[in-house]
Formats: structure tokens, sequence, C-alpha cells
């Protein structure tokens, strides 16, 4: 794949509790081009925010491309690159013969990468990494309307 086709991604979770209120964020980059995307959800783990994050920065793409993708969660980045062929291979199982924990997510993001030529980056989270800071802010803007107290004009009360 060209790097005319390459896209920057950067992703991040939250969680208010965990499980709570949950929210995720991503930011992606094409040349001059830049997209910023979030969501949440009423009751959710950090875990499964951060792996949404990376499932709806990739579906977003419209096209095959190369992706430099950037999280601030060993979780993924252990996931995507270490664990998932293991996981694969015994039927969705740990080394221990447990059931992976979000397996519906690790699989949904397996098949999100697989038209992608993906490189998965680990960045220090809430140490200054302007995009990763942003794209705490967009996890926790995603969380906001699952939060109790919301105000749906954009006043928590």
């Amino acid at each position: 794949m060209s790097d005319s086709n390459r896209v920057t991604i950067y992703t991040d979770g939250a969680c208010s509790g965990n499980p709570g209120p949950g929210g995720w964020g991503a930011i992606l980059r094409y040349g001059d081009h830049e997209r910023e995307l979030c969501g949440g959800a009423a009751e959710t783990t950090n875990n499964r925010m951060e792996l949404t994050a990376a499932i709806e920065a990739l579906k977003t793409l419209k096209r095959a491309c190369a992706i430099d993708l950037y999280t601030d969660s060993t979780y993924v980045r252990s996931g995507i690159k270490e664990w998932i062929s293991g996981w694969k291979r015994n039927n969705w199982r740990t080394a221990a013969k447990k059931p992976v924990k979000n397996a519906e997510l690790w699989q949904e993001l397996d098949e999100a990468r697989q038209r992608h030529d993906v490189t998965w980056h680990w960045v220090k989270g809430h140490a200054g990494h302007p995009e990763n800071e942003r794209a705490d802010e967009l996890a926790r803007q995603g969380m906001a309307p699952y939060k109790p107290g919301f105000d749906p004009d954009g006043m928590e009360v």
C-alpha cells in the first residue's frame, strides 16, 4: 500500500466507574484532512471503550489504507499484536482455557483491520501528547450523555 493512502489514527477510551458510563474518541488524519469521532455507552468498561474506538475509526475508512494507529491501551496493542492469533487458534479461549473477555469486540476489531495495513503504536496516556489528550477529550465527550445529571443543552446539573 502506498503512502498516498497513509492515515494516522489516535484513539482513546474512558469510563466513569469500571463498569459504568463510558466513551470513546478517535482522530483520523489523512494529508491535510482531519476527522474526529466519538460515542459512548451507558454501562461498559474502559477496555470495551478502548476497543470500540479502534473499531469505529477503522470502520469509518471507505477504502483500504496504510494506517498508523496510536493507542494508550496496552490491552488493545498487546491483544492485537500478541494474543489474538492464539485466541483464534483456541476458539476464543485464553491459554488458561477461559473465554476471552470482550471476544465479540476483538472479533469485530480483527475483521475491521483485515482490509488495511495497520501498524499499531503505543503512546503513554495523560503525558501531554496532544493527539492522545484530544482523543481523551473526545472519549469524555462521548461519555457525557450517559452520565447521571447530563443536561442535553450542554450544562451538567
